[in-house]
């Protein structure tokens, strides 16, 4: 029991031992606590008060300069922390290589080792980018300060310039040379590395479109037979989106709605030299329109009115831009009704059993709301006006999100910008709308020397120069020289897209050629005059109307025979021709409801006989039909076109009449059917009054390579020329042959290669029918190009 007793003291001794040591602890921590406390005050509340500052080791920056960036004036009163503040604010200035500030006293030291300045900079072991191209993507400057971490962003943007140009291992590695006087000259040492190509551009999931057809949509190519000269075979990762939209895109245009693309995955090969880039997608199945109806949810709109605009039909493949087109038809038809905050709702509804798409589009009030102001922004050259006349809306008028987009494509459309951007923000108030535009120039002239070739004119010679933005204005100006073996040409064309800021466009054309005629023994000089208006009267017309004067001279080839038709040609010499005329173009090859099939009308007539040597009429006419099929692999093409001139007065000279080259009837040479004038010793064609031929053509995949750019066609023409009505000489002369015309049948085989250089097409012909005196030209080799 005593024991007992004893342990329970001892325990109870020993609690108070223990809290003895923990309180003396928490005494030691407290005094300790206080002591750090009071020293810390101490440190931060000691001042320092300099009567003069001290700057040592500046040579190119003066001492106010250095003192105002340090934000110390003599006399003030300054912390510890203010002065370390001081010095963070030397140090990252860029000027200094190092800084020291020492409180000496009464006076402040400041110890500076300035950095150097850039005497030269220098690009070497480049050689795919030239120097006038990479001193552009740097921020460095010569007779600026030198800034190590500058220099090492400069040689990473030069570095992602070649991983654009598809040269992923270039290396760039800035060094720098010590030249006297605190100077250094800058060096970019450039590994530019091999090009990494697109080795193989595959798809996985299509069933519909091959490979092939889907490779020509992308802007990404596979390497190439030319890939030396081709960019768009490099593998650029930014490049990737912009390819999977456009894939998008052409899968919804032809009624696909359900697409998607699933992944992209870009493999390197083992060699490290190329990648494999794969697409997977899921093309889902092909919807078309089904019932289309409108609906009118807002006061005094009649539907049935704006119903009786739509163009689109049940049965057509479904396209969004279709449908946008049909928004913008009964848009245009609320501003002419003067019916303001018009908006157009289509709404879809899926029906998967028939695979229809049923559109209703509604007609609603949209919120009020109007255009405050348009800001123009980044346009050094282009003027504010060039872009304003692509906004159909002005300031106070309506906002409308749908025209402001399309506005934005046509900016883009002008092909004058790196970027353009057109976004819309609030304005002043609720129902106010500041559209912004901001623009990236780019250089929009160009001068171009190329080259021609043909089996019958031989090599020739083009010089051009155009400038698709004159002074800012958007105006084309184009000057041009070409010169072959027996031909030689110069021209002039003007054009003014908006004439008075309307949809009037202005052309001038001045031409001034001498040609030595292949089919006649006799040589022309022919100088152009023509100004012209055009303007759209539909959707998908435009009319042209024009003025032409010509002075057109015939002159006799030395020592060369000629018979009595081109005799009577050579006597009258050079005549005047005044003429007035019209073009019109309907064509819906690129915005008919059909992404598949289009169509191209022409029709046109010169009236001559206002002033001059010449009264006629010229009729020409020309139908096209385009058309793919077997899932866009094969093209079909018709053309139907004719021509007819009616003379009035004056003398009806060969180089008057219709003379058929190649372009619209193959397998004869230029001038190589129709009337002619021959007894052995001369052989003259003569043209004709009438002609009318059709061409119909196929162009198919060979099954080669898509990368070689190489396809083929088969043709079959038919044609004729005739009529000498009104020609002196043809009466009773036994050497004129063919004036009653017959029509000839050509088929064919051609060979399309798209070359860098660029589009080469071989023609083999066979005329299956043709006249004894024709000059028929079984091959034909074309070939234009510019560099």
């Amino acid at each position: 029991m005593r024991l007992g007793k004893e342990g329970g003291a001892a325990k109870r001794l020993g609690r108070v031992y223990i809290a003895t040591g923990l309180l003396r602890a928490l005494v030691f921590f407290v005094a300790i606590a206080a002591v750090y406390t009071i020293t810390t005050t101490q440190a931060q509340a000691q001042s320092y008060r300099f009567d003069s500052v001290v700057i040592e080791g500046n040579a190119r920056i003066g001492q106010s300069a250095i003192l105002s960036q340090a934000g110390i004036g003599r006399g003030q009163t300054l912390t510890a922390g203010q002065l370390n503040d001081a010095y963070q604010r030397l140090l990252s200035s860029g000027l200094f290589e190092s800084v020291e500030i020492s409180p000496q006293g009464n006076t402040l030291r400041i110890t500076v080792v300035e950095l150097p300045t850039i005497n030269r900079i220098s690009f070497e072991g480049n050689r795919r980018i030239k120097n006038d191209a990479l001193i552009t993507l740097i921020n460095s400057s010569e007779r600026r300060v030198f800034n190590p971490s500058l220099a090492e962003k400069d040689a990473a943007a030069i570095a992602e310039a070649y991983s654009n140009d598809g040269r992923l291992a270039a290396r760039v590695t800035p060094r720098v040379i010590k030249r006297r006087d605190n100077r250094v000259d800058l060096v970019f040492e450039i590994f530019e590395g091999d090009v990494v190509e697109i080795e193989r551009l595959s798809f996985v999931g299509n069933r519909v479109f091959s490979d092939r057809r889907l490779r020509r949509v992308l802007d990404t190519k596979q390497a190439g037979l030319f890939r030396a000269l081709i960019k768009a075979d490099t593998f650029v990762a930014d490049r990737i989106e912009f390819d999977k939209q456009m894939l998008r895109d052409f899968y919804f245009s032809r009624g696909y709605v359900d697409f998607r693309i699933n992944s992209v995955n870009a493999e390197l090969t083992n060699e490290r030299d190329g990648y494999f880039l794969v697409f997977n997608v899921q093309e889902g199945q092909q919807f078309k329109f089904g019932e289309v109806t409108t609906v009118s949810e807002m006061p005094g709109v009649d539907a049935d009115e704006y119903q009786a605009v739509t163009k689109i039909r049940p049965g057509v493949i479904y396209s969004p831009s279709l449908v946008e087109q049909e928004i913008s038809r009964m848009e245009a038809l609320a501003i002419r009704n003067s019916v303001d905050f018009m908006r157009v709702e289509p709404r879809i509804t899926r029906n998967d059993r028939d695979l229809t798409l049923d559109i209703e589009f509604v007609i609603s009030r949209g919120p009020r709301v109007f255009v405050e102001r348009i800001d123009i922004e980044g346009n050094t050259t282009t003027l504010d006006r060039v872009l304003r006349r692509q906004f159909p809306v002005a300031e106070g008028d309506p906002f409308n999100p749908r025209e402001i987009r399309e506005s934005a494509e046509r900016i883009r459309a002008l092909d004058f910008f790196e970027s353009a951007e057109v976004n819309a923000r609030q304005g002043s108030g609720p129902d106010q709308v500041i559209v912004d535009v901001d623009v990236v120039e780019k250089p929009t002239g160009s001068l171009s020397f190329g080259g021609t070739f043909s089996s019958t004119g031989g090599f020739g010679l083009a010089v051009s120069f155009v400038e698709r933005n004159f002074v800012g204005r958007g105006q084309e100006l184009t000057l041009n020289f070409t010169t072959a073996e027996e031909s030689e040409s110069y021209g002039l064309i003007f054009v003014e897209p908006a004439l008075l800021g309307r949809d009037l466009t202005f052309g001038l054309q001045l031409q001034y050629g001498t040609t030595e005629s292949e089919y006649s023994d006799y040589d022309t000089q022919e100088i152009i005059f023509q100004p012209s208006l055009g303007f759209p009267v539909s959707e998908n017309g435009r009319l042209q109307v024009r003025y032409t004067a010509e002075a057109i001279d015939v002159q006799a080839r030395t020592a060369a025979l000629v018979g009595l038709v081109i005799a009577d040609d050579l006597s009258v010499g050079r005549q005047f021709r005044s003429s007035v005329g019209y073009t019109y173009t309907y064509d819906t090859r690129r915005s008919g409801l059909n992404p598949n099939a289009g169509v191209l009308l022409q029709f046109g007539q010169d009236f001559a006989g206002l002033g001059g040597d010449s009264e006629f009429i010229r009729t020409t006419a020309k139908i096209v039909g385009q058309k793919r099929i077997l899932n866009d692999e094969v093209t079909l093409t018709a053309t139907l076109e004719g021509g007819a001139l009616s003379w009035l007065g004056g003398n009806n000279r060969a180089v008057d009449r219709f003379i058929l080259g190649p372009s619209i009837m193959r397998g004869f040479e230029p001038g190589g059917i129709g009337p002619r004038e021959s007894d052995g010793t001369f052989d003259n064609a003569l043209g004709g009054n009438l002609y009318l031929t059709a061409r119909f053509e196929a162009q198919f995949p060979l099954g080669l390579p898509e990368e070689y750019g190489i396809r083929g066609a088969v043709f079959y023409d038919v044609g004729n020329l005739w009529d000498l009505s009104d020609v002196n000489g043809v009466a009773g002369n036994p050497n004129v042959v063919g004036a009653d015309g017959s029509f000839r049948h050509v088929v064919g085989l051609s060979i399309l290669w798209d070359t860098p250089v660029g589009p080469l097409r071989f023609n083999f012909t066979d005329a299956i029918k043709k006249e004894t005196f024709d000059r028929e030209q079984s091959f034909d080799l074309t070939l234009s190009t510019s560099f």
